[in-house]
């Protein structure tokens, strides 16, 4: 088994994939109407939709704008080779850095957060090449 992808529910799609795309840096894979349920996909991701990597699905149900997060939700990972970079392109490109890049409280490896336009938090961490860099926080 492998994980395939993580479903967010968005109010804008372009607006999403916009930021998806154009503030982290992902590509657009693919995407999908359905008016007979009244709803778009869109999958973004990073590695062209090379199957081993897992994609974000952002999914617009036509007429809601808006959905609250709820308490159980945490957050997306992405691991970065500098997480201090991110956080500067992240700003630059209109991007919400809401915790600048630093060590992880009580522990070394560098983590920053950021939101996407429907508050959805994603994690930075930074990390080697080859997946190094990160410990138990």
């Amino acid at each position: 088994m492998r994980l395939l992808h993580t479903m967010l529910r968005v109010g804008d799609l372009q607006r999403s994939i916009d930021f998806y795309t154009q503030v982290l840096g992902m590509q657009l894979l693919r995407t999908s109407e359905n008016p007979e349920y009244k709803y778009s996909l869109a999958f973004v991701g990073y590695e062209g939709g090379d199957p081993g990597q897992a994609e974000i699905e952002l999914t617009y149900n036509w007429g809601t704008d808006r959905y609250e997060l709820g308490t159980a939700y945490g957050h997306i990972a992405l691991g970065v080779p500098d997480a201090y970079a991110a956080c500067e392109k992240i700003k630059a490109a209109g991007g919400n850095v809401t915790r600048e890049a630093g060590p992880v409280a009580g522990g070394t490896t560098v983590i920053a957060f950021v939101t996407d336009p429907d508050g959805y938090k994603i994690e930075l961490i930074q990390r080697t090449e080859d997946g190094s860099g990160t410990g138990l926080r």
